[in-house]
């Protein structure tokens, strides 16, 4: 029979490389998105997909129930990939921003991980696969609300991770770093609805640096970045090992970011990040 993972967030992206990705190596996989609309495209595809939106509670039950019932009862593995970003500076940002990022990032997040591990446990196995980032290991700027976010889903993890070396169920996180997918168009909604960049004090940065980021980019590849597939390939070996990594660092700026965590001071990280 074949394995039954349930996916977040499979629109675009990561999540729909996933999707495929894990289809195509006989995993049955349950992809799901915010909107029926491209659940319908999914479908379409080929994939099993239905609604789920990890920042409203009553559709993470639906999504989580139906899910459970395609599968039998059953789940063998959790990948939680679905997040977005609303970039600004951290002093710009006002308290309902961080609220909503939060709402999606980590709380729906962990609303779906306590649902699998019951799940998880009377079954006697499972893997839960936390789609992290390069910024749940350091922060650089504009983006405070995104990495506030992934710091917290990194504690979360390690400590759960921690917790459940008793029992059958493996707690894995990924840290892709630069990947071309639509984050930083998604992005943009979230960064006109919260962030009154005009009457900031960094009018100036703004215009010099991250407006033309999110509404010019240049087109070309950032440094190290990797294709979606990378973190496919890197998600395929937390679920099939027998005996997986805690984390999976993906992308040279990834490596090179946890090696600035643990070897810099934090003055000169500092000063390295803020030339980022």
């Amino acid at each position: 029979m074949a394995k039954t993972i349930l996916i977040t967030g499979c629109s675009s992206g990561i999540g729909y490389d996933a999707a495929h990705g894990l289809t195509a190596a006989g995993w049955t996989v349950l992809a799901t998105c915010r909107r029926e609309e491209d659940c319908a495209r999914l479908r379409a595809e080929g994939l099993i997909s239905f609604p789920l939106d990890v920042a409203d509670p009553a559709s993470i039950e639906a999504g989580f129930n139906e899910a459970l019932a395609r599968a039998g009862g059953r789940l063998d593995a959790l990948y939680n990939n679905a997040a977005f970003a609303t970039p600004g500076a951290v002093e710009d940002l006002p308290v309902g921003a961080l609220r909503e990022n939060f709402e999606t990032n980590l709380f729906g997040l962990h609303d779906l991980t306590l649902r699998a591990i019951r799940v998880m446990r009377a079954q006697g196995h499972g893997r839960i696969v936390q789609c992290s980032s390069v910024l749940g290991i350091v922060g650089i700027r504009w983006r405070g609300a995104y990495v506030a976010t992934k710091f917290a889903l990194e504690g979360l993890t390690d400590v759960l991770r921690l917790e459940m070396r008793d029992t059958p169920i493996r707690i894995i996180t990924l840290n892709p770093g630069p990947i071309p997918t639509r984050f930083r168009l998604n992005a943009i909604p979230h960064f006109e609805k919260w962030v009154d960049w005009r009457n900031s004090a960094r009018r100036a940065q703004y215009e010099s640096s991250l407006l033309k980021r999110l509404y010019e980019p240049s087109g070309k590849p950032d440094a190290f970045e990797l294709p979606p597939s990378a973190v496919t390939a890197a998600l395929r070996a937390a679920l099939e090992s027998a005996n997986p990594k805690p984390a999976y660092y993906i992308t040279g700026a990834t490596h090179i970011a946890a090696a600035l965590r643990r070897l810099l001071p934090l003055r000169l990280r500092d000063w390295l990040l803020a030339r980022a």
